[in-house]
């Protein structure tokens, strides 16, 4: 029989992050957020907690845990404030995990004990100005210098989390290692198989400049940013992984990233729902608490319905993950339906609070705000569309 209940140890560490959101997160996020302000203690105190470990095996300083841990400690935080979510997601699923699943055992023991501790933190720079959802199309280069035994990179990427804080150790960037393009004899000009390869550049490298952070909609205590490289060099050592398997790398992280977003966005929905309850227990119109008229009942139940759902799915493609079982279609769609639902559920609890949910020192202000990142960032809805079709043997 089917027991969806968790474990013991999973309960305790789900309470104790739950404590830790209310307790600490809670009170000093909002103001955070309308500085658009980093929150170096919340992370430094998600650091002594372990929580950047999670994943990763204690020899290199993790706690060994698994995606489950990580999709739970996601959505206890998200159910309080996501910037600080997105800044673990990130730094496990993007920063860390492409050197744990790939790197050499030099590149892990130098680098994985301070990203696990939260003492550092890691970027991945996947995506560019004209290459986003088709991150096939990269145009950043990296050129093998044979006498310096060095990557030459140069290019720009965007919309970077965890590239520009003064914690920042290192970005992973995606690169062309061969031309982009050779001429023919005619003058035209014919592009040869398209080598995408992972290379790590630390922080502080010459040539490697870290824009101003964004202006954004949401997520405004996490840190995004634009990154150039101008005749950036780095050992050759640096490569992570095979060359030439860069892209094969970023699918395998990006579908395990699905898994932590869609916990993420689950707990968006989540704390969309308390903080409705809570608002419809508390505010009267016409004589009556709102929560006695049918029609906002009518909202909560559907909103408790989307978080649930969610919840059931990314824990589904969770479980396949660790079991070893094909998890892609699955996390597609625990992606799609989690934050779709994210930004119902957000747009709905701003209606029930009426003009206070347009004020930002409520909660479902920032919810609302931060929601609709969650149907583009690691594959928008469209693209999880597609991946499913694809799953199912739709071609075209």
């Amino acid at each position: 029989m089917l027991d969806h209940r968790l474990s013991s140890e999973y309960e305790e560490l789900r309470r104790t992050v739950a404590e830790f959101a209310q307790d600490v997160v809670a009170p000093k996020i909002g103001g955070y957020y309308e500085r658009e302000e980093f929150p170096y203690e919340i992370v430094r105190e998600m650091g002594r907690m372990g929580l950047f470990g999670l994943p990763f095996p204690e020899e290199y300083g993790g706690m060994g845990g698994d995606y489950l841990a990580l999709g739970l400690v996601l959505e206890e935080l998200a159910r309080v404030d996501s910037s600080v979510a997105i800044t673990l997601e990130a730094a496990v699923s993007l920063g860390a995990m492409p050197i744990h699943r790939f790197g050499t055992e030099e590149q892990k023991r130098e680098w994985l004990p301070r990203l696990t501790s939260g003492e550092l933190l890691g970027a991945f720079g996947l995506t560019e100005p004209e290459g986003g959802s088709d991150a096939g199309a990269t145009r950043t280069t990296a050129r093998y210098d044979e006498a310096t035994d060095e990557w030459v990179i140069n290019g720009t990427k965007c919309f970077i989390t965890n590239s520009g804080t003064d914690i920042t150790g290192l970005v992973t960037v995606t690169a062309l290692t061969e031309p982009i393009a050779r001429s023919s004899e005619e003058g035209e000009f014919r592009s040869p198989a398209r080598e995408i390869s992972s290379i790590i550049v630390p922080t502080g490298t010459p040539g490697f400049q870290v824009s101003k952070k964004y202006s954004k909609v949401g997520w405004n205590a996490s840190d995004t940013r634009e990154l150039s490289f101008t005749d950036c060099r780095v050992p050759a050592a640096n490569l992570l992984g095979e060359r030439g398997r860069g892209y094969a790398q970023f699918l395998r992280i990006l579908d395990e990233g699905r898994i932590a977003i869609a916990a993420l966005a689950t707990g968006l929905s989540q704390g969309c729902v308390d903080e409705s309850v809570k608002y419809a227990g508390e505010r009267r119109a016409f004589g009556r608490l709102i929560g006695a008229n049918q029609a906002i009942q009518f909202k909560l139940a559907d909103m408790e319905l989307r978080a649930h759902t969610s919840r059931l799915a990314w824990r589904d493609a969770a479980s396949r993950m660790l079991h070893g079982e094909p998890f892609k279609k699955e996390a597609a769609i625990a992606k799609l339906y989690s934050s779709e639902a994210a930004v119902d559920n957000a747009r709905e609890a701003t209606q029930i609070h009426g003009g206070y949910g347009f004020m930002n020192e409520f909660p479902v202000a920032r919810f609302w705000r931060d929601s609709k990142i969650l149907e583009i960032g690691e594959g928008t809805s469209e693209v999880q569309r597609m991946l499913i079709a694809r799953e199912l043997g739709v071609t075209s």
